[in-house]
């Protein structure tokens, strides 16, 4: 579980989020959404400690990263999980070679149980046979998913995926949703997707966070989403009147 207390964040005296507070939970698709610029990325980059908060606490497991020491926040990264709004696979190494280089990089395991890791976590995400193939030779849709399997494959307990749907067809993007949700259940991580998808929305969204003007403006489901008495929300969720008369068929 990670929660946040009293969330601030400014930038030259601009306030960009303001007194934030929610818990992501164990087990659970976590969403952000929001309008660009509501704050929703700021946020999720204060999660992971690329940006300090000007106040306020964000604690994993009841662990506040935020006061934590150098050290201390390495090691807390070797329990979380990045997937990239553009899978930022290297083009140089083949799919096997991605997924196994955060082992490379921070296991103790010998060249084979790499490997073996690897190639576990490929067949997860339905990728058996690509260990030779580089990231210019697969589709947008399978580079996400070589992405997703470099993820998990440190094991870790918090997951965070940045758009992982931008750039993908709406079938594509239905495959990518449902194996987060599945990863996520499998290993009950704790999951936190920033999107602007919002048939993901409706689709996996177990606890959603609606972020506007830089602060929590809702909180809740995705059955909850679709009946909201919020303006705001509603006017993001259902900018087109298609996604609601598809989610009530």
């Amino acid at each position: 579980m990670i929660e946040v207390q009293q969330l601030t964040k400014s930038f030259d005296g601009k306030v960009v989020l303001s007194d934030v507070n929610t818990i992501f939970e164990d087990g659970m698709t976590n969403l952000i959404i929001g309008q660009s610029g509501a704050g929703k990325t700021v946020l999720m980059k204060t999660l992971v400690g690329l940006l300090e908060p000007t106040s306020g606490k964000v604690l994993y497991d009841g662990r506040n990263f935020v006061t934590m020491s150098k050290k201390e926040k390495i090691q807390m990264r070797r329990e979380m999980g990045m997937i990239f709004q553009s899978a930022a696979l290297f083009d140089s190494l083949s799919v096997l070679e991605n997924v196994m280089f955060p082992l490379d990089m921070f296991s103790t395991m010998t060249l084979r149980e790499r490997v073996r890791r690897a190639q576990e976590c490929l067949a997860r995400v339905n990728l058996v046979d690509t260990d030779h193939l580089y990231p210019g030779e697969i589709s947008g849709g399978m580079q996400k998913r070589v992405a997703i399997a470099r993820a998990i494959v440190m094991n870790p307990k918090y997951l965070f995926c940045d758009e992982p749907n931008s750039g993908l067809d709406p079938k594509t993007s239905i495959v990518i949703d449902e194996l987060l949700s599945s990863i996520t259940k499998e290993f009950n991580t704790t999951t936190i997707i920033n999107t602007h998808d919002m048939n993901s929305v409706v689709g996996i969204g177990e606890n959603i966070v609606f972020i506007a003007d830089g602060k929590k403006e809702w909180q809740g489901n995705k059955d909850e989403v679709v009946n909201t008495d919020n303006q705001k929300l509603n006017e993001l969720v259902f900018a087109s009147s298609l996604l609601k008369r598809a989610y009530h068929k």
